[in-house]
């Protein structure tokens, strides 16, 4: 059998393949192994019979001077007339076992820190992936995977992210792998290669023929010397003077046949229902954590993480289907706030100074994300992008997720948190949506404004040369996109004003009747009273809107949420359209939040305690101790009651041993210290008091010994309850109300920092605050929320 890739040559016979030997190498023509097939072959043990008669067969080669062809050609067992004949032996030699085909495992390719991963699928992906191949014919076929995050093309062998922007990667369905010396796992051979060096292993195994030679024509060599010994030889290249060795260059790499005989962790599969949806909007800068990860690699980890404690916390749930998964999504919105579309990037790369060029860059790319969340312009942005990409990401999972009945949280993470709570403050209920619809109809009339009159209102006059030199009226600028606007020349500022403006275009007439009649009869009544109440929504609806268009910073009151005396929970928001979610979410998680700092630097003293989000009824404000950029929420809303926050068990179901031992240190000093001042006490009291009889008094009816024992009793009640105050406590803290944004109860939550952060909590500060995507402790708390809603406990 000849193929392109390689070179090999058999015979169905002892016979023939003999005469082929003496034909083609006659003896005086024959060569010496050469020094790298000497000093690289190495021998492994088999546990099969073939081993023995292959190192008696070496033994005797290299006492008769071993030549080429004996090493590459099958052994042939040439009888003598005094042998016994093959047809015999069969009689005597163990029937082999048939050729077997080889069970193929899919992988896809991954790189990371510069290294080429090989990483396999899980075996339920692997098995859908290779049903789907043999069923393809010559047809595209697409494979969801790793829970419908991704879709394989399998004509393609290109693996495409659903949810998020990412360059495709490569599948492979791989069957064969080698590791050279260096090499810390086995890696997959192409699939030609492969099939390669499945035809000889099929051809060697029925013939029963090995110490096969498999030339490429890249000068690769393979050589099949048993079943359990395959060795891949590299070929010479040119050598430098001070370059190592050829021999240690060429060193052979281990050949492996099937998925079985190398050392591989096959990742067990994500369940396919899911139970709740969870989006995570990151931060300031894009990266996420110490190892510069993207969100997107970020959530990976904390989504394992939960997987992980889910088959170990809900075991008992999960056998008996109670329990299916909980999905994470990352909301990125970074890469469109410094994407072209903005230009904000190259504004401030002209007047950034070149001196301490890399500490400029982190600058810019990181830390101005808080300026420009301040600035109106680029808040909006920011604000629009979560809200846009958040809704994106829930209609496609509803799409490929159409039996999905569960309810969604949000997370945020450090700048992400403080996006997340403005927005969920200026959320809207059923009702007022309906009325802001009505009052954003009321200032639009495109029958009476004209274009000129509607730039006028938004104090862009000074472009209107421009719209009429392009013959734009209201029905075309509608049409416009953001680019088009663009390419007129129009600044980022004054784009955003005039897509606000043409995003709250009118609606037709019977849709405003229409929505007009429900909001006066499902939320301003009838009568006069109901009319007088529409009049003063109306004009405190304008009022409203006139501010919003505005690009000035208003920090004055806002009419939203409950206010206090000095203000509302929005008091200091950036002026600007939030838009609306297109679900409730059910919690809200926030990760080293500045959201206390970020409310006091606005003027707002205190929240009040009846205030809570008006689609999201529960907050958690999650923290690590050490963590530099996160504050408390509890003392803004009960300043005078002092409460510690919630301390976070340990996923293992207790505390770190240091905060035990520094526990019970503390305890144990407060006892001593109660024991030396009674002691003293009861010292001067001895010295003072009067003389009385050597024995004291006993009560009537009770002797001597029973009050002794008595007070012994008394003293040991006092140091058992001494030793449970700080636990009751706990308990009677975390039954205490606190406002209503987290429907009474607590919500500051702090970690629980390892021991090694302990000996130096400055060193370990910015790292504290990178550490809630890999923290089980944070991960387990959000799985008990989460399944607390849905009456399943932890085992």
């Amino acid at each position: 059998m000849e193929q392109d890739s390689i070179n090999i040559q058999f015979q169905r016979n002892d016979r023939e393949v003999t005469e082929l030997r003496h034909q083609i190498y006659p003896k005086t023509e024959l060569m010496s192994l050469s020094p790298a097939d000497q000093g690289g072959l190495s021998r492994t043990a088999s546990p099969t019979g073939d081993e023995d008669q292959l190192n008696s067969s070496d033994q005797a080669g290299t006492a008769g001077k071993t030549t080429h062809v004996d090493q590459v050609l099958p052994l042939v067992d040439e009888s003598s007339p005094g042998s016994t004949s093959s047809f015999e032996m069969l009689d005597v030699e163990p029937v082999r076992p048939p050729y077997q085909k080889v069970q193929p495992h899919w992988f896809f390719y991954k790189q990371s820190d510069d290294n080429v991963l090989w990483l396999p699928f899980s075996k339920e992906d692997s098995d859908k992936l290779e049903t789907a191949d043999n069923a393809r014919g010559n047809e595209e076929v697409v494979v969801a995977v790793e829970g419908e995050r991704y879709d394989v093309h399998v004509k393609e062998r290109k693996c495409y992210p659903v949810y998020w922007e990412q360059a495709p990667f490569e599948v492979r369905r791989c069957t064969w792998f080698y590791k050279g010396d260096k090499d810390i796992r086995f890696m997959p051979y192409s699939e030609d290669f492969s099939n390669s060096l499945e035809d000889a292993y099929m051809i060697a195994v029925t013939l029963d023929e090995w110490k096969r030679k498999l030339d490429f024509p890249t000068g690769e060599t393979v050589i099949l010397h048993n079943p359990k010994l395959i060795m891949h030889y590299q070929p010479f290249g040119f050598q430098e003077d001070w370059v190592s060795s050829p021999s240690e260059n060429t060193r052979p790499r281990t050949v492996k046949r099937g998925i079985n005989n190398i050392p591989v962790e096959i990742p067990d599969g994500e369940p396919e229902k899911v139970d709740h949806l969870v989006f995570m909007v990151h931060g300031i800068g894009p990266a996420c954590d110490l190892r510069f990860r993207s969100i997107i690699q970020c959530v990976n980890d904390f989504r394992s993480v939960a997987l992980s404690l889910l088959s170990s916390h809900y075991k008992n749930a999960q056998s008996e289907g109670k329990v299916g998964k909980v999905e994470f999504l990352p909301v990125n919105w970074h890469s469109a706030l410094h994407g072209d579309a903005t230009g904000v990037d190259e504004d401030i790369h002209r007047i950034t100074l070149p001196s301490i060029s890399r500490l400029r860059h982190f600058t810019n790319d990181t830390l101005l994300d808080l300026f420009f969340y301040n600035s109106p312009t680029y808040c909006q942005t920011i604000v629009d992008t979560v809200a846009s990409e958040i809704n994106r990401l829930h209609a496609l999972f509803k799409k490929r997720h159409p039996k999905f009945e569960g309810e969604i949280s949000v997370v945020g993470h450090s700048l992400g948190s403080l996006i997340l709570f403005d927005m969920l403050t200026n959320q809207r209920t059923g009702s007022e949506s309906a009325r802001e619809k009505v009052l954003s109809d009321d200032l639009c009339d495109p029958e009476n404004d004209t274009l000129e009159q509607i730039l006028t209102r938004l104090g862009l006059q000074q472009y209107t040369p421009t719209f009429k030199a392009e013959n734009l009226d209201l029905e075309s600028l509608a049409l416009c996109q953001e680019n088009d606007l663009k390419d007129l020349g129009i600044p980022l500022g004054p784009r955003k004003k005039i897509l606000k403006y043409v995003r709250r275009k009118c609606l037709s007439e019977d849709n405003k009747a229409e929505g007009l009649a429900s909001v006066l009869q499902g939320s301003l009544g009838s009568g006069d009273n109901g009319n007088q109440s529409a009049g003063s929504a109306v004009k405190k609806g304008q009022f409203h809107r006139t501010e919003s268009i505005t690009s000035a910073v208003d920090y004055e009151y806002f009419n939203m949420g409950v206010g206090q005396t000095s203000g509302s929970i929005a008091k200091g928001q950036v002026s600007i359209d939030y838009p609306q979610l297109a679900f409730q979410p059910q919690t809200f998680f926030a990760f080293g939040s500045p959201i206390g700092m970020f409310l006091t630097v606005r003027g707002l003293k205190r929240i009040d305690v009846n205030y809570s989000f008006p689609t999201c009824k529960r907050f958690y404000n999650i923290y690590h101790p050490f963590d530099p950029v996160a504050y408390r929420i509890e003392p803004m809303i009960v300043p005078d009651v002092d409460l510690e926050p919630m301390l976070i068990p340990h996923h293992k179901g207790r505390k770190r041993m240091h905060l035990e031992l520094k526990d019970s240190f503390t305890r144990m000093s407060i006892d001593l210290k109660n024991n030396v001042l009674g002691s003293l006490r009861t010292a001067w009291l001895s010295l003072s008091r009067l003389p009385v009889a050597a024995l004291p008094p006993v009560d009537e009816g009770k002797t001597t010994t029973e009050g002794t024992l008595q007070e012994t009793r008394g003293e040991s009640e006092e140091a058992e309850s001494s030793v449970s105050t700080e636990q009751r406590e706990q308990a009677e803290q975390g039954q205490i109300k606190v406002g209503m944004l987290n429907e009474g109860r607590r919500i500051d939550y702090v970690l629980q920092e390892k021991p090694i952060e302990s000996f130096n909590e400055y060193l370990f500060a910015i790292q504290s605050h990178l550490c809630y995507w890999e923290s089980e402790d944070a991960a387990l708390l959000l799985l008990k929320e989460i399944y607390d809603k849905l009456d399943v406990p932890l085992d």
